[in-house]
């Protein structure tokens, strides 16, 4: 692998296509700093403009992928009031910055995963966990609440009733219990985890077209949040507008005729249709 930018708490790796995000701080079971969710955004900025990049794999560095926060400030870990008003949580921004990753994102978790370890990984598009791993969003054992915008994402993960039994309790639960639920794809022995991220980005790297991969990506997460499946009818058509006109329509569809692997020619860097003209995006307040 190849290092395509140098960052202080997480590795960026670039393969054939493939980026490798590794979170850095083995010595603290990699657990979350502002440093970190700086440079976890600047990442996402990184890899939605380069065009050569087709999927993401996030992992962790050692026996851990997160441990949640650090902790090294005591009892006053969470108190904010220094920041005035009301300070954006950091977990969210990271969120809600890959809820608009062009690019697939795909988690390895390869051990203990807390508290926003948990919560950063649920925008990710899907998760593989090691056999072992200790998992929890445990919030409420901390005397906070889950945050990183997770009471969006998560009951549209697993359920309202999954959701709230693991916010309220706090504890600690399996893998098992979280492919049960539908939180993962796989439970996997730690030596076929990446294989296995690898093995999936790589079937959307050397199989599909980059700009309807990126296209639709938006349509499904977007969709989660509309009212009427007219609003995705909607929005599909105008899709569909967009991207039968494109060249790469015209190669998918000569390249299946003529059955020879396609190449796609269109760019997500040349940007996207505006598939929802109809909604603004929310700023915080």
């Amino acid at each position: 692998m190849t290092d395509a930018a140098s960052f202080e708490q997480i590795r960026y790796e670039v393969a054939d296509g493939v980026l490798t995000i590794t979170l850095n701080r083995p010595e603290r079971l990699n657990a979350w700093t502002p440093v970190m969710q700086n440079e976890l955004i600047a990442a996402a900025d990184l890899w939605d403009a380069d065009d050569d990049i087709r999927a993401v794999v996030v992992t962790g560095e050692g026996r851990g992928f997160c441990a949640g926060a650090d902790l090294a400030k005591g009892g006053e870990t969470f108190d904010w009031k220094d920041r005035g008003g009301t300070p954006r949580d950091g977990g969210g921004q990271f969120t809600t910055r890959l809820f608009d990753s062009t690019k697939p994102v795909i988690a390895a978790i390869n051990g203990p995963a807390v508290g926003v370890g948990m919560t950063m990984t649920l925008p990710m598009d899907v998760r593989f966990v090691a056999e072992g791993a200790k998992l929890g969003f445990v919030f409420a054992r901390r005397g906070i609440v889950p945050e990183a915008a997770s009471s969006w994402f998560l009951p549209r993960l697993v359920g309202i009733s999954r959701a709230m039994e693991w916010v309220a309790t706090g504890r600690i639960f399996t893998p098992e219990e979280g492919l049960e639920a539908g939180l993962f794809r796989a439970v996997l022995p730690p030596d076929e985890l990446l294989p296995a991220a690898y093995a999936l980005a790589r079937e959307i790297a050397d199989n599909t077209a980059a700009v309807s991969v990126a296209l639709a990506r938006k349509l499904m997460w977007t969709g989660l949040g509309l009212s009427h499946p007219m609003e995705s009818h909607r929005a599909d058509s105008r899709a569909m507008y967009s991207r039968g006109q494109s060249a790469d329509a015209v190669e998918g569809v000569t390249s299946f005729l003529e059955k020879r692997p396609a190449s796609y020619p269109d760019k997500v860097s040349d940007g996207l249709p505006d598939v929802f003209p109809w909604l603004d995006a929310p700023e915080f307040s």
